[in-house]
């Protein structure tokens, strides 16, 4: 028979990680949370319980688990956009990170350039009804005024995301990209993927700490330099490692949310094991 004390060790242990969320998932002060395009292969109910089960706590919210499903044709998606029931919707949204104990720390809402005024709009609507003023976007240089002006009459801040196509100098992939696009932009910020900086043959690490006070967010992935391939983490040449004390040394207050893109078996336990090398990283 178990003693009362024994009892509740292991009643302990056999709460899921997602109900252990009072400390959530900061690791010696750094945020560390997911872009739930990590979880692209489920829909949202899914992809928040497998957030829950891994333990995070901070999501940067990918708009393709809020809008119609993909595949739908553009005027659908369009339609959807603008529609009164779109916030409606994100409100219940709202809900069910909150009832899982996950923060929306970003709207991840790329602004393309064939996107109305009116779908712009809707999008500095939709991320302060899922209570954050942080949207991340993957755009161009060439309308940053645009989604400026937008921005700042919200009170949002939009920060664009960086890939490693070094061709196109609308693209972000440079950090001169980054500074061309803020400049006479209060409300235009960084969301820097470390991994395609690095494929760009980019330090990560050492434009971090440079540009900290305008970098919202980091994507965490591991990748070869020279346009490699997305690895797991660990096998590549991001310095997942050194970028993650950074934010632990510097005390930046910045999540560092995991991006899953390499091929792997299984979502869950590949994110899961993504998570623990950043634990491991921290660690010391």
């Amino acid at each position: 028979m178990y003693s009362r004390r024994t009892f509740g060790k292991l009643a302990l242990t056999a709460v899921p990680a997602g109900a252990l969320l009072a400390k959530g998932s900061k690791v010696n002060g750094v945020m560390i949370g997911a872009q739930s395009y990590s979880f692209r292969d489920r829909p949202l109910d899914e992809a928040i319980k497998a957030m829950s089960d891994i333990g995070l706590s901070y999501v940067e919210l990918w708009q393709g688990h809020i809008e119609p499903p993909r595949g739908s044709a553009p005027e659908v998606i369009k339609k959807w956009r603008t529609s009164p029931e779109a916030l409606q919707q994100l409100r219940e949204v709202r809900k069910k990170f909150g009832r899982a104990g996950i923060q929306i720390y970003a709207l991840n809402y790329s602004f393309r350039r064939n996107y109305s005024d009116e779908e712009v709009a809707r999008g500095m609507e939709m991320a302060k009804v899922l209570g954050t003023k942080y949207i991340t976007a993957s755009s161009t240089v060439s309308q940053a005024k645009r989604i400026n002006d937008f921005a700042r009459k919200a009170g949002v801040f939009v920060a664009m995301h960086n890939h490693s196509n070094l061709k196109d100098p609308d693209e972000f992939a440079k950090p001169e990209s980054f500074l061309k696009a803020m400049e006479g932009n209060s409300n235009i910020k960084i969301n820097l993927d470390i991994g395609h900086f690095t494929a760009a043959n980019f330090d990560p690490v050492e434009f971090l700490d440079q540009h900290h006070r305008d970098i919202v967010t980091l994507h965490v992935k591991d990748r070869k330099r020279d346009q490699g391939a997305n690895v797991p983490f660990g096998e590549g040449d991001t310095k997942i490692k050194e970028v993650l004390q950074l934010l632990k040394a510097k005390k930046y207050a910045i999540p560092a949310n995991i991006e899953y893109e390499y091929k792997g078996a299984d979502t869950v336990a590949e994110v899961r094991r993504c998570y623990e090398y950043c634990r491991q990283a921290l660690s010391s």
